[in-house]
């Protein structure tokens, strides 16, 4: 899962928001290391927005980028085991427009 992380808080608000944590539980799912690489729920493992400069403009491809890369299997270190199914979740104008993509591995 890429989620738009443009403030630290941002990933914790998303992954609740998304549904994928329970609200008020992101802190510690997050601490106990569950959306790293390997965790229950891999969250941002290209490093996230603010680790690649936060591209604004491009974040929505540079998000899918990363995705397509974790379902072909050609992330290198940073990827998944068994990665099947991958989401991107991308924000603009301070919230005023969200959008997500779920992407599945063909074959």
């Amino acid at each position: 899962v890429e989620v738009h992380d443009c403030f630290t808080i941002a990933e914790l608000c998303a992954i609740e928001d998304l549904g994928f944590v329970p609200k008020g539980t992101a802190g510690k799912f997050t601490a106990e290391g569950e959306t790293q690489i390997g965790g229950k729920l891999p969250v941002n493992t290209s490093g996230g927005l603010k680790a690649c400069g936060h591209p604004v403009g491009a974040t929505g491809i540079k998000q899918v980028w990363e995705v397509v890369q974790q379902l072909r299997g050609e992330a290198g270190r940073r990827q998944v085991d068994g990665a099947e199914i991958g989401m991107t979740q991308n924000v603009g104008g301070t919230g005023a427009t969200v959008v997500s993509h779920i992407f599945r591995r063909a074959c």
